[in-house]
């Protein structure tokens, strides 16, 4: 074990929004009102702080708790005091007003830089007001250490850590030598919470405020921000909230009827109605780092990129590495010119961040599109701290405005909508998987080249055990969504509908927790987006922060025993009855109806 690590632990402030309780309004600006919200710690940063603590106790040496924020924030650092924490630091200046992720990296990063050197930095997977997950990629790289997302499980042997992490597909173990900065899973512990007067009781001397001046002369806050936020609207609820009365098969008979009318039993993925664009132009180009293995997702993000050369007569880049399609197939999907990366040995996220910085200064790019996936928002991270270039994480949709882009992103568990632009000359994103249609594909051979990359070899992943949920998911034209209300060992009773509709389970974040469905397949602010024509909800009370993950679904149809759920008003049909009767009926009434 080793003595006295300095651990520094990253934390935010963002609005409760809990069961969908914060109201949240614009005002005339069309900005988001923030006086008289209720904030907390952001939920992956109370695992961070409670992790800090535990490693710091352990092996004799020092944790220190780091927020950047308005004078207010000090109850974020008094929480983190009460939790053990030993000091905390404020970063609170009116230059850093208006900070986007980069410009709050930049901040983070030089109060590490101050009162270092750190041996470890913990913060959390993301936060759920933004949801991007990208400020600790971007501290990492300019702090130039190792970075290592969605950690659930760590051991601390010497100088190096064993790590199991979440990915988007499944699990992988990683391991890393000190110093690293790691961003924490929900699942690594439990988060650190204290009451008001034990916050209160926390001596103020313990919290060291940290100006702009003191970390140097920037630039900070809007001025030193490459991305811009626009038009803001709030995500209004628009589900008919429905709910059926009279008999149960009085309740199915409405129930077919609107199915039908809605053509929400047409099972089997949708033909696409558009054709990827033809491209080729040479005004700009739009580059797309694709992701070993999302095969799927890269079609989505290649198509989205075609349509935003189409507009802007440029030439769509696909960045590969790995294994990947044929070079025909590319082209199909969007690419006008394939560029492999190729090493002896592995490539990692950090390693094609850098062959993108060295690409970009060659072919000048306009835009950059990754996943938003945990492997996507490293690559861009890094990328855009390396290039001062502005970032939109999470986008849901691309477009062009006056030749430049605009990406539209969830905000604050999807109850904004916000359109950011960047004035940087490279325009990055990282895009949702199924936010993009997925186009039908082009006749287009694509030109190929070969980039030799230098691998850092600063964390040695391993054991990637995929579950193909995520991508089963997004092609499923129909899911059903299991609450807590359902036991495990009756699953077998839902079988014969999902069966019958080809359909794909997904789960609110108490069945994961439980162990009763795998992680991949959980559905809310903290886990996967859907947009299914079909969404059927059985044993969930509807609760906001897993409704929100389905609210691009085209038709919501939930099923409660309880007449005055909160499910009923989120979706567009409700079924009053026990599931365990329900269901059966409604598989026999959708099997005639299939057969007809």
């Amino acid at each position: 074990m080793s003595v006295g690590l300095r651990i520094a632990v990253l934390i935010k402030q963002v609005p409760t929004i809990e069961g969908g309780h914060a109201t949240l309004e614009l005002g005339p600006d069309g900005r988001l009102i923030r006086e008289g919200l209720d904030l907390e710690i952001n939920p992956f940063c109370r695992r961070a702080i409670t992790k800090g603590v535990e490693l710091a106790k352990d092996t004799g040496g020092e944790c220190i708790a780091i927020t950047l924020g308005p004078p207010s924030a000090e109850d974020a650092l008094r929480e983190a005091l009460a939790a053990g924490v030993d000091r905390a630091l404020l970063i609170s200046d009116k230059k850093f007003i208006g900070s986007d992720t980069l410009a709050t990296a930049r901040a983070l990063a030089g109060a590490i830089t101050l009162h270092g050197p750190f041996d470890l930095v913990l913060t959390g997977l993301n936060s759920v007001d933004a949801d991007t997950g990208q400020v600790g990629a971007q501290v990492a790289e300019l702090l130039d250490v190792a970075f290592v997302s969605g950690v659930r499980q760590l051991e601390l042997d010497g100088r190096q850590l064993e790590l199991e992490c979440e990915r988007d597909d499944g699990l992988v173990h990683a391991l890393v030598e000190l110093p690293a900065l790691l961003s924490v899973a929900e699942r690594l512990t439990y988060p650190a919470k204290h009451t008001p007067e034990e916050r209160a009781a926390v001596d103020p001397a313990r919290i060291t405020r940290i100006s702009a001046d003191e970390l140097g002369e920037g630039p900070w806050g809007q001025e030193g921000s490459p991305t811009w936020v626009g038009e803001v609207r709030l995500i209004e609820n628009s589900r008919l909230g429905t709910l059926l009365s009279g008999s149960l098969d009085e309740q199915l008979d409405a129930l077919m009827e609107a199915l039908r009318s809605r053509s929400a039993l047409e099972t089997g993925e949708p033909t696409p109605s558009e054709t990827v664009p033809m491209t080729g132009g040479v005004a700009t180009a739009v580059v797309v780092a694709l992701e070993p293995g999302r095969e799927r997702f890269g079609r989505e993000l290649l198509g989205g990129a075609a349509r935003l050369a189409h507009e802007l007569d440029g030439s769509v880049y696909a960045l590969v590495s790995g294994a990947s399609p044929a070079l025909i197939d590319l082209g199909g999907y969007g690419a006008d010119r394939v560029i492999r990366l190729s090493a002896g040995e592995r490539i990692n996220a950090e390693d094609v961040a850098d062959a993108l910085v060295s690409i970009a200064a060659e072919i000048n790019p306009s835009v950059l599109l990754a996943p938003s996936s945990s492997w996507g928002r490293e690559v861009a991270a890094r990328f855009c701290a390396a290039t001062n270039s502005g970032l939109t994480g999470d986008a849901s949709s691309l477009e062009v405005a006056n030749g430049r882009l605009v990406a539209w992103k969830p905000a604050f568990g999807g109850q904004l909508e916000a359109s950011i632009t960047a004035t940087s000359p490279i325009q990055c994103a990282t895009v949702r998987a199924g936010a993009l249609p997925l186009l039908a594909p082009r006749d287009h051979l694509p030109t190929e080249s070969t980039r030799l990359v230098a691998v850092r070899g600063r964390v040695a992943y391993s054991d990637h055990r995929i579950d193909e949920a995520a991508d089963k998911i997004a092609g499923a034209s129909v899911l059903i969504s299991i609450g807590a209300g359902v036991d495990a060992e009756r699953y077998g009773e839902i079988s014969p509908l999902v069966e019958l509709l080809n359909a794909e389970l997904i789960a609110t974040r108490k069945v994961t927790d439980k162990g009763w469905l795998p992680r991949t397949r959980q559905v809310g602010i903290t886990g996967l987006h859907v947009r299914p024509p079909l969404c059927i909800v059985i044993g969930a009370a509807g609760k906001f922060n897993h409704m929100v993950g389905v609210r691009a679904a085209g038709t919501v149809v939930g099923i409660n025993i309880d007449e005055a759920s909160p499910l009923f008003a989120v979706s567009d049909l409700g079924i009053v009855g026990d599931w365990a009767i329900v269901v059966p009926a409604l598989t026999e009434r959708i099997a005639k109806e299939l057969t007809n």
